[in-house]
């Protein structure tokens, strides 16, 4: 962990890396995209500083609001690849002037971790929105459509038997999408879904997740006047909106 091996890979900032295990995704996460991981962090003496496998839960990072190294080191990576960094104290917390600082009675060392720094990282998932549908400017033909005009199309089948009444609160993720593509609001890149009173949001919206059962993504083509309708407040967007609905879970109000 002192000094990457021969083989490692060398960017010309100086950051070191070697994969510890291929991953199985495709695609590289920008830097400024969320994503969730599993680490491990030493100094040059072994000393594990820092890890999210000792508390046992992941840990979620804008790759745009962390060390340089990472930032850097992470869009290296795919979804599912395991990989060791040796990143110089300039692209971490700062240079180590000196030798490090003892370690504590309580096991502890105190202050940032300074130097050169040694971390395994396992990117678990980018932590993306739904991906653009090509058809936003009109349902497919294989598309349900209500006598509303709000069509839609179920993505994946889900689990459950019972669908929301009007008056319930749900539980999803979701995105959403003007006709030429703009992304107006996303659940997944926070990874916190939504709770939503049926009866207080869009038309369209409490019409199409009524159809929803628990574990369904269905993707909805709600028109304008089932949206915000021709004059929407200040705020909100005009014309026909796309959105992709994961019900995760029917609230009863």
């Amino acid at each position: 962990m002192a000094a990457p091996p021969e083989d490692a890979e060398k960017t010309e900032s100086g950051l070191s890396s070697k994969v510890l295990q291929k991953g199985t995704g495709t695609s590289h996460p920008a830097a400024d995209e969320r994503v969730r991981v599993h680490y491990s962090g030493w100094q040059t003496d072994g000393y594990n500083f820092d890890s999210s496998l000792n508390r046992g839960v992941p840990a979620t990072f804008g790759l745009n609001q962390v060390i340089k190294g990472w930032t850097e080191g992470v869009q290296l990576m795919v979804e599912g690849e395991k990989r060791r960094f040796w990143i110089p104290g300039e692209l971490a917390y700062g240079k180590l002037e000196g030798e490090l600082p003892p370690i504590g009675e309580n096991g502890k060392r105190p202050g940032s971790p300074l130097g050169q720094l040694c971390f395994d990282i396992e990117l678990i998932k980018i932590l993306r929105p739904h991906a653009t549908p090509a058809n936003l400017t009109a349902a497919p033909t294989d598309a349900q459509v209500n006598p509303s005009g709000v069509a839609s199309k179920v993505v994946k089948a889900g689990t459950g038997e019972a669908k929301p009444k009007p008056t319930d609160n749900v539980q999803v993720h979701y995105t959403a999408w003007t006709t030429d593509g703009k992304v107006l609001e996303s659940t997944l890149p926070s990874e916190r879904p939504k709770r939503i009173p049926l009866k207080r949001t869009i038309k369209g919206f409490t019409e199409a997740v009524q159809m929803m059962v628990e574990g369904e993504t269905r993707r909805i083509w709600i028109p304008q006047n089932m949206a915000y309708g021709e004059t929407p407040p200040p705020t909100a967007p005009k014309g026909m909106l796309v959105f992709e609905v994961e019900l995760l879970q029917i609230l009863s109000n």
